[in-house]
């Protein structure tokens, strides 16, 4: 099978976009598939390494790069300009489907492209760009409403819509997208794992033996870090920040007690993860949340806001705590009660990494290629055979009992 992804952001980037496309592309390279990734080209000066999969028949995957400028206010996000590269691309590579990650600028243009060829597109919902645009005020005339418009326009124009969660599916159906799926994330859980849990690092990070409390994430106003303020100034716990963002300054000067790391990757982020006592997520915008998986396959216990992606990811008392969004006090409240009793957190931390094991990105990966092959056969109007059943997912908590009525 020929495949084009049009993705809106790709390595060297470090986002949940970047990633699971890249593990999209490794998976259909290992099937024997032919991919290509239409990407923004990143920043004069960043380094691009090919990306070669397959061992010792090693293949390199074939990235067209588009000529980009940096979203304003957050230059580390890059936007593709108008190009006839794009166009050129996808019918050059004589596609059988397109798949589209996480379309709005370049994914509108790349659906534009297969629908000129004639050939299917399946449109991968990841970032909640409504929210985004009112986390971020939408100063330059783009507002929730517009977003949704967007939205609405790329997704219907879609042969099939792949949500990553249950409340994402429902949000996007909620708001006239239609054919909508679920297709979660996978997460490695060899690379993740407790066994790299360093208590040397333990000990560098909380020299008085304080209870570890980590995000890791970027530092964006809609990741809200901010509500970990509270929870840095409770005694004997000490607050962790890896990643970095356009936020980080403002919350170094808000945090004055946390440590900040920067940007960790590949072992020294599953050496990190595993090192926590307590992973927190803050945001409230989550299609799914990869970062609360990857902590869960370490063995640590996590707290995250009762919305988005998170309520398909943790079984509250069982795996971990959900708390009201946008509500400091709660992950105040929830960082402490986990850090006054090992025994929970311990518990949580071996029911979480027990949760995630089944979720490789294998099995993602063949659910993914089901779904193409159901859209291309619903395209050739040929029967195809039942739908296999996606990797299991926590049941979404229906009401936590401290969200106010």
């Amino acid at each position: 099978m020929r495949v084009v992804i049009v993705t809106e952001s790709f390595p060297p980037e470090v986002n949940g976009v970047a990633h699971s496309v890249l593990r999209t592309a490794e998976h259909l390279v290992r099937r024997g598939h032919q991919p290509l990734v239409v990407t923004p080209a990143p920043a004069r000066g960043a380094t691009c390494p090919p990306h070669t999969f397959g061992g010792s028949e090693a293949v390199e995957l074939p990235v067209v790069r588009i000529p980009s400028v940096p979203l304003p206010g957050y230059p580390q996000v890059r936007i593709a300009l108008p190009s006839r590269q794009l166009a050129a691309a996808v019918a050059g590579h004589r596609p059988d489907i397109v798949h589209l990650a996480s379309p709005f600028v370049l994914g509108a243009r790349g659906m534009q492209a297969a629908a000129r060829l004639g050939v299917p597109a399946v449109a991968v919902y990841q970032t909640d760009l409504a929210g985004y645009a009112h986390a971020y005020r939408a100063g330059r005339g783009l507002g929730e409403a517009a977003a949704w418009r967007r939205i609405r326009a790329v997704h219907r124009a879609a042969a099939r819509t792949l949500a990553p969660s249950t409340p994402a599916a429902q949000d996007l159906t909620a708001h006239g997208v239609p054919r909508v799926q679920l297709w979660p994330r996978g997460v490695d859980s060899v690379r993740f794992h407790p066994r790299h849990r360093d208590e040397a690092l333990h000990r560098a990070l909380a020299p008085g033996g304080e209870v570890l409390v980590g995000y890791v994430g970027r530092l964006a106003p809609e990741k809200r870090v901010d509500l970990l303020a509270a929870a840095s100034a409770l005694p004997g716990v000490r607050v962790v920040v890896i990643g970095d963002g356009p936020s980080g300054p403002g919350l170094r000067a808000s945090m004055p007690g946390a440590v900040f790391l920067g940007r960790r990757t590949g072992e020294e982020l599953a050496r990190c993860f595993a090192t926590l006592d307590v992973f927190v997520h803050t945001g409230p915008l989550e299609t799914f949340c990869q970062t609360i998986q990857e902590a869960m396959a370490s063995g640590v216990p996590v707290i995250g806001p009762a919305a988005g992606g998170p309520l398909d990811l943790v079984a509250h008392h069982r795996t971990g705590l959900l708390v009201p969004p946008r509500d400091g006090a709660a992950v105040a409240r929830a960082v402490a009660e986990l850090a006054a009793d090992p025994g929970r957190r311990a518990a949580y931390g071996r029911a979480g990494r027990a949760e995630v094991t089944a979720r490789t990105w294998e099995a993602v990966g063949d659910l993914l290629l089901r779904h193409y092959a159901e859209v291309l056969a619903e395209h050739r109007g040929t029967p195809v055979a039942p739908p296999a059943a996606p990797p299991a997912v926590v049941e979404p908590v229906a009401v936590v009992e401290e969200l106010p009525a």
